[in-house]
C-alpha cells in the first residue's frame, strides 16, 4: 500500500509544472462620484477594464480613462459605493468589450449589454470592442437606398438613405422621440434591425416606449440600450458605443441597422461631468476639448459598406435637444458638422398643431433625393420649394388683400401640402400611399377639396386607389416607377374618387 502511495507522489512530482501567473495590481488612492485615482498600474492601456475587489468578494468593472503620470483616472461601471480606499484594482489586459449575439434582439439591455428585462440571461456568442475605428473610404459604397420612415414629411422633402447620419433636432417636447419610434415602427417587413439607444432618460419614459414597441410588433427586430437617469455618468457615456458596437455585429452579417442615439445633448453632459472629476481643463460651455472627438468616433462608424468588405449598413438617427431654437450652441453645431443633414423641429409649428412639427426651410438633408425611389422623386420633386415659397407668401400675404389669381391658387394649394404633410402619431404611411397622396396634390386633383376635408379626402383616396389602381401600385411596388398605363388607372381612380366625394 505504501508502494502504491510512493508511485502515485512520484508521478506527480515527475508531471509537475509550474506555471507562473503575472497580475497587474495596483491600488485605490481616492475614490468619489464614480471615478477612481489608482495608483500601481504603470503599463495599463487607454479604454482597458480593470476590476476592483474588496475584502467582502465584491467585484466592480471600471475603465482606465486618464493616464497621468502617478495615477490613473477610472470611471466605475457600477455601484461605486462598494470601493474604498485602499482596495485592490487588477488590469485585465482587455479593451472594454460586451458579449453579442442574435439572441440580443427584442431585449433590453443595460450600458454594459446585460438583460435588465427579466427574461433571463442572453446566450452570448462573441464579443465585440466598444471602441473601433470606423470604416475607411475604402470600403464604404455612397448612399442610394431609402430608409422608408412613414413619415411623410421625411420621405417626400428630406429623405434620409441607408447608411447616412440624420440628425433630429429641436427643443424639448417637440417630437423629437417620436419621429425615431415612427421610423423604427414602420421597419416591419423591411429587412432593418433597429438599435434604440437611451441616455440619461427617466425609466417610466422608456417603458411606455418599450410597450408602445411591442404592441407594433417591433420589438422583434429591436435592441434597447438604456442607461437611465438613476445610473452613474460613466453608463450614459458608454452606453452610445454600446449600441454601435451591437449594431456593427449585424451590420458585419451584411444587413441593415437603424440606429437612434436618444439623446446626444445628455451623452455630452454626462461626458463633462466625468472629465470634470477627472481634472481635465474645461473648455467652451465647461465641456473638455475633445468633446468633437466624442461624438465623430461615434457618428463616423454609420456608413453603408460595400459587398466586398461584407455589405451591410448602419443608418443613425442622432437626437440633439436645443434650448429657446439655438442651433449655435456649442454641441448642436459639433453635431450638424458631423451629420449628413438635419431634422430641425420647431415649438411654433407644434403649437400650431402641424405635427411633426418639422420646420421645411431650416431641414436639409444632404444625400438628396438619391435616397428615394423614382416615384417618390418623381411626385415630390418640387414640394420642397412649393413649401418654402409658399411660407414667403403667406407672410407676405398678411399684409395685402388683393392679390392676383396665381398667387392665390399657390396660396391654396401650399395650404393642402401642409394639411396632407400633417400625420398622427405612432400612424407610420406606406411609401406606395404617400406617392398616391402626393401625386393627387401635385398634379393640382386636391386644389378644390375644402381644407377641413383634406384628410379626409386623403384616407379615402387611399382606400379607393388600392382596390381601383391596382396596376399602379404593383408598379411602383416591383419597378419603383409607374407607366402610362399605370398613370392613366391612377388618374381615373382619383377622377372617380373626387366625384363621388365631392357630392
Amino acid at each position: 500500500m505504501s508502494n502504491h502511495i510512493v508511485e502515485n507522489l512520484k508521478k506527480e512530482i515527475e508531471n509537475f509544472k509550474a506555471e507562473i501567473k503575472v497580475e497587474k495590481v495596483g491600488k485605490v488612492i481616492e475614490i468619489f462620484d464614480g471615478i477612481a485615482k489608482v495608483s500601481g498600474l504603470s503599463d495599463i492601456k487607454s479604454s482597458e477594464m480593470v476590476t476592483f475587489q474588496n475584502g467582502k468578494g465584491d467585484i466592480q468593472t471600471g475603465v482606465a480613462l486618464n493616464l497621468e503620470e502617478d495615477a490613473v483616472g477610472v470611471i466605475i461601471l457600477g455601484d461605486f459605493s462598494k470601493i474604498k480606499e485602499g482596495d485592490e484594482v487588477k488590469s485585465t489586459g482587455r479593451i472594454l468589450e460586451i458579449p453579442v449575439s442574435d439572441s440580443i434582439l427584442g431585449r433590453v439591455v443595460d450600458a454594459l449589454g446585460a438583460p435588465v428585462d427579466g427574461k433571463g440571461p442572453i446566450k452570448a456568442s462573441k464579443a465585440y470592442p466598444i471602441e473601433k475605428v470606423a470604416p475607411g473610404v475604402i470600403t464604404r459604397l455612397s448612399v442610394s437606398e431609402p430608409v422608408a420612415t412613414g413619415i411623410k414629411v421625411i420621405d417626400a422633402v428630406i429623405p434620409v438613405g441607408r447608411g447616412q447620419r440624420e440628425l433630429i433636432i429641436g427643443d424639448r417636447q417637440t417630437g423629437k422621440t417620436a419621429l425615431a419610434i415612427d421610423s423604427i415602427l414602420n421597419q416591419k417587413g423591411q429587412n432593418m434591425i433597429c438599435v434604440y439607444v437611451s441616455i440619461g432618460q427617466k425609466d417610466s419614459k422608456l417603458r411606455k416606449l418599450e410597450a408602445r414597441l411591442e404592441e407594433g410588433g417591433a420589438m422583434k427586430y429591436t435592441v434597447i440600450v438604456n442607461a437611465s437617469a438613476s445610473e452613474p455618468a460613466a453608463m450614459s457615456y458608454i452606453a452610445p458605443y454600446v449600441g454601435v458596437s451591437i449594431a456593427e455585429y449585424f451590420m458585419d452579417q451584411g444587413k441593415d441597422v437603424l440606429i437612434i442615439y436618444d439623446d446626444l445633448s445628455k451623452h455630452a453632459v454626462a461626458y463633462r461631468e466625468i472629465s470634470l472629476l477627472l481634472r481635465r481643463p474645461p473648455g467652451r460651455e465647461a465641456y473638455p476639448g475633445d468633446v468633437f472627438y466624442l461624438h465623430s468616433r461615434l457618428l463616423e462608424r454609420a456608413c453603408r459598406r460595400n459587398e466586398k468588405y461584407g455589405g451591410g449598413s448602419i443608418t443613425a438617427f442622432p437626437i440633439i435637444e436645443t434650448q429657446a431654437g439655438d442651433i449655435s450652441a456649442y454641441i448642436p453645431t459639433n453635431v450638424i458638422s458631423i451629420t449628413d443633414g438635419q431634422i430641425f423641429l420647431e415649438t411654433d409649428l407644434f403649437y400650431k398643431g402641424i405635427r411633426p412639427a418639422v420646420s421645411v426651410g431650416s431641414s436639409v438633408s444632404r444625400v438628396g433625393s438619391s435616397a428615394q425611389i423614382k416615384a417618390m422623386k418623381k411626385v415630390a420633386g418640387t414640394l420642397k420649394l412649393d413649401l418654402a415659397q409658399f411660407r414667403e407668401l403667406e407672410a407676405f400675404s398678411q399684409f395685402g388683400s388683393d392679390l392676383d389669381e396665381s398667387t392665390k391658387k399657390q396660396l391654396e394649394r401650399g395650404k393642402r401640402a401642409v394639411e396632407v404633410l400633417k400625420q398622427l402619431q405612432y400612424a407610420p404611411v406606406k411609401t406606395e400611399h404617400q406617392v398616391v397622396t402626393l401625386y393627387a396634390l401635385t398634379k393640382g386633383f386636391m386644389d378644390d377639396v375644402p381644407m377641413e376635408k383634406i384628410k379626409e379626402f386623403e384616407s379615402g383616396l387611399i382606400e379607393y386607389s388600392e382596390s381601383n389602381a391596382k396596376v399602379f401600385y404593383k408598379e411602383v411596388l416591383e419597378s419603383k416607377m409607374w407607366t402610362d398605363k399605370g398613370e392613366e388607372q391612377l388618374k381615373k381612380a382619383i377622377a372617380d374618387f373626387k366625384i363621388g366625394f365631392m357630392k
